[in-house]
């Protein structure tokens, strides 16, 4: 079940809402009830949550009186809303509240956008189970409604390391590469070492995707066709 935060700076020790008993889109006033920082539910990093408590202070009690203040304090609160929302990822709404323009729009866990519906890409708005797999001439990711695709395709939305984007291409060239060998030479013996370790390659490379991917997010290993 998703569950509802709203992001919104009004001088509390925590700048999270929640809106008690209403819907993922509930409006703005709903969202009444303070979500203490320390809450284990979102299960902040240090370093997100100190983020948060400076930005949630700084705002005046009776707001700002300059707008150059208000303009550098909403940058920084949008910054924050995008760190929470890829921490949390699909199983949390997080929506952002920017004083200068005054509006509320959902914060994508995967593009890192703003949008003003909920689900911009879809249901499910970017893939939530990925597969590493090796085979000749396809990409080395798998996803439902995604078919092979490339790690760094931004219509999945995995935010994974250049040096794990990379390796992944490193590794799907490699596999090409073995099975041109093999089919110039038909050497079995020496067919079997290098798909050994391309295999032992693949396992490492999807226990790196499984750690970059976040919460929400899984990762497995689907072997060399």
């Amino acid at each position: 079940m998703t569950t509802a935060l709203l992001l919104r700076a009004q001088g509390d020790p925590s700048p999270l809402y929640t809106a008690a008993g209403e819907g993922l889109t509930a409006a703005v006033e709903a969202f009444v009830r303070n979500v203490p920082l320390e809450d284990p539910a979102p299960a902040l990093p240090a370093d997100l949550a100190d983020r948060l408590a400076r930005w949630s202070v700084a705002r005046p009690p009776g707001g700002f009186a300059s707008r150059p203040e208000l303009r550098r304090h909403a940058a920084a609160g949008l910054e924050a809303a995008r760190s929470l929302a890829v921490h949390l990822g699909p199983a949390w709404s997080v929506r952002y509240w920017d004083e200068r323009h005054r509006t509320a729009k959902f914060v994508c866990w995967g593009c890192r956008r703003l949008h003003w519906s909920l689900y911009p890409h879809g249901v499910p708005p970017h893939p939530l189970h990925i597969v590493v797999e090796g085979e000749y001439q396809w990409h080395p990711l798998r996803a439902e409604g995604f078919e092979d695709f490339a790690p760094d395709d931004p219509a999945a939305g995995l935010g994974l390391s250049d040096d794990l984007v990379a390796d992944l291409y490193r590794w799907s060239a490699d596999i090409d590469a073995a099975m041109e060998l093999y089919l110039r030479e038909r050497d079995e013996d020496e067919d079997d070492a290098r798909r050994r370790e391309l295999d032992r390659r693949g396992r490492d490379l999807t226990e790196r995707v499984a750690r970059e991917l976040g919460p929400g997010r899984t990762a497995a290993y689907g072997g060399l066709a």
